[in-house]
């Protein structure tokens, strides 16, 4: 099972491709996903990703919190499920 990442405060610049490339010195990145708005398909600066390993992902989490990213400070920490499992 995927070790799922959450990653706030993206500028809006950023593409699945680049969440990939930050995260990928770290481990294996099975996948990465920025959050668009429905109505528009902008990014809503923030987005997912999954590592194949807990201990890789639990590694780039301490490493990129709080790190700064196209000019913005990272929020990095272990997605939460969605209460109603949506």
């Amino acid at each position: 099972m995927p070790f799922s990442i959450y990653v706030g405060n993206l500028p809006w610049s950023t593409t699945p491709d680049d969440l990939r490339a930050l995260f990928e010195p770290y481990g294996e990145v099975e996948n990465a996903r920025i959050i668009t708005d429905r109505e528009t398909g902008r990014s809503r600066g923030f987005g997912f990703v999954d590592m194949a390993d807990e201990e890789a992902g639990r590694r780039a989490i301490a490493e990129l919190h709080n790190q700064e990213y196209g000019g913005r400070p990272l929020t990095v920490n272990e997605a939460q499920a969605r209460p109603g499992g949506f």
